[in-house]
């Protein structure tokens, strides 16, 4: 004779709370794309520079040292999302993960692709290394995840699109917004996934995140206004409009921490 069951026994591996993560896995399917879908040879690389042939070099110097940046952030990107992988328990994450990993790596292949047509790689961004060496270190799968999806890729996207329209008619152009889209796909199903995993999850977890994206952003705001060498100039008439656009984007991330039932009040934006 069996036993009844009880009131207190666990629910038979419900996965019907997986569905969000598992709508993301097929829209990543949906946009897959390829390197050679990217019009190469059919549009200029990035945008040609008029005048003299010094100028013209000036001008293919900063646009080099755009796609480096994009480079240097996809080549930490495809480890992160490798260990994302590894990393989660759950199969409907893990199989997430998979598109993922296969973005990343596309991502950086058309970087790589793009950045051999323009003079080849640059300077590096010590931010950037140093924000990657931030999510790789991370403890937690809740922190890793919050980091890297829930945060760094909805800040980035802005940066696609302002790239996207200052290059217009380019390989450049078509790039940055293939990469939009993946990046918002990224970005929603870490906000789908992280939810889930913070259901559950003990008052220190969630005082763990808060800790983590204090860290984070000083130095995401760092790398946001930093500049190499080519783009200095540049980047000193611009200064102004692009911190008041950071200040937008950082307010918008705690917004995100707030919907994932997070105390955000302590959460420190960093003095710009």
């Amino acid at each position: 004779m069996s036993a009844e069951p009880t009131a207190e026994a666990p629910e038979l591996d419900d996965r019907s709370r997986y569905a969000g993560v598992l709508r993301f896995y097929d829209l990543a399917k949906h946009a897959e794309w390829q390197v050679k879908d990217v019009p190469w040879g059919e549009l200029p690389p990035v945008p040609e520079g008029k005048g003299s042939p010094q100028r013209q070099a000036r001008r293919r110097d900063i646009w080099r040292s755009v796609v480096m940046q994009q480079l240097q952030a996809d080549v930490i990107a495809c480890e992160m999302s490798a260990q994302l992988l590894n990393a989660a328990p759950d199969p409907e994450a893990r199989l997430y993960y998979t598109t993922m990993v296969q973005d990343e790596s596309r991502h950086t292949e058309a970087w790589m692709k793009l950045i051999g047509q323009v003079g080849g790689e640059g300077e590096r961004d010590p931010h950037l290394d140093r924000l990657g060496r931030m999510f790789l270190e991370a403890d937690s799968l809740e922190e890793k995840v919050f980091l890297m999806q829930v945060f760094f890729e909805r800040l980035i996207i802005p940066r696609f699109r302002l790239i996207a329209r200052s290059s217009r008619g380019t390989v450049l152009e078509d790039i940055c917004n293939r990469l939009a889209v993946d990046d918002g796909i990224h970005h929603g199903s870490g906000m789908a996934y992280e939810r889930i995993l913070l259901e559950h999850a003990p008052p220190t977890v969630k005082a763990r995140l808060i800790d983590a994206a204090n860290r984070m952003l000083p130095e995401f705001a760092k790398h946001a206004l930093w500049r190499p060498k080519a783009r200095e100039f540049i980047g000193s008439l611009m200064e102004s409009r692009d911190r008041e656009r950071l200040v937008q984007e950082l307010e918008h991330g705690r917004r995100l921490a707030a919907s994932l039932g997070l105390d955000v009040s302590e959460v420190r934006l960093p003095t710009l």
